[in-house]
């Protein structure tokens, strides 16, 4: 038996919760932050324990811990749901990420160097080959653009040598990337828009124009959470 391998009971954990769940946590955020998870669906034990093959023990610590992170709500004798969305809220997380990220950005642009740029070059380049795409295309690789996505504009901030900072705007992006979902469905034009978006951003933080990083940033992400807002 593998120390520090045991289930609730005391027995040894199966070899599909030690592997799962290194990773169940990861996956589940990125199920709710991507809408494969709905806000307020009901987050069942039977059907999740088998999606992400990993026993109760393992899922339970899971969504307590995304229950601590905002993404998840737990109700007596009712269990796990997703937690729901408001335009209240979206209206405060936007502000709050806004701030940091502007802060972040203007801090990578004073301290970052070559490999910092490079970095930001490669990851672009990986967005835009999913943002590039006909719509119908990009829809289907969904998961993929979320995840490529997060990567640019952690690469943007990625020089900042605020570490509190970072992990404070990693906690509001991950809160405001699960809005998202209201625009996945928007309408082709809106993934061009960002595409340039994305571009011009790029350009300004590789030029060290810090104010017109931090502008562009501002109006990227107020953008989207102004079409989410319509929405919601």
């Amino acid at each position: 038996m593998t120390p520090g391998l045991l289930n609730p009971a005391g027995t040894a954990a199966s070899k599909s919760d030690a592997t799962g769940g290194r990773d169940v946590l990861a996956r589940l955020r990125t199920d709710i932050v991507s809408s494969v998870f709905e806000p307020e669906t009901r987050l069942k034990f039977a059907d999740m324990t088998k999606r992400y093959d990993v026993g109760i023990g393992t899922l339970r610590e899971a969504l307590s811990q995304l229950t601590s992170e905002g993404f998840v709500t737990l109700e007596a004798g009712k269990g796990f749901r997703v937690a729901p969305v408001s335009a209240a809220e979206l209206v405060e997380i936007t502000d709050h990420f806004i701030d940091l990220e502007k802060r972040a950005v203007r801090e990578a642009i004073a301290h970052g160097d070559e490999d910092w740029e490079t970095n930001i070059v490669a990851v672009h380049h990986r967005l835009s080959l999913v943002e590039g795409l006909p719509w119908e295309k990009r829809m289907e690789r969904h998961s993929e653009w979320v995840e490529r996505h997060r990567e640019f504009h952690e690469a943007i901030v990625a020089a900042c040598p605020g570490r509190w900072l970072l992990r404070l705007r990693t906690m509001m992006f991950d809160q405001l990337d699960r809005y998202r979902f209201v625009t996945k469905k928007a309408p082709e034009g809106l993934g061009r828009k960002k595409f340039e978006e994305h571009r011009q951003i790029m350009m300004a933080t590789l030029e060290r124009d810090a104010d017109k990083a931090a502008r562009l940033i501002e109006e990227h992400i107020r953008d989207t959470s102004d079409r989410a807002l319509a929405i919601l």
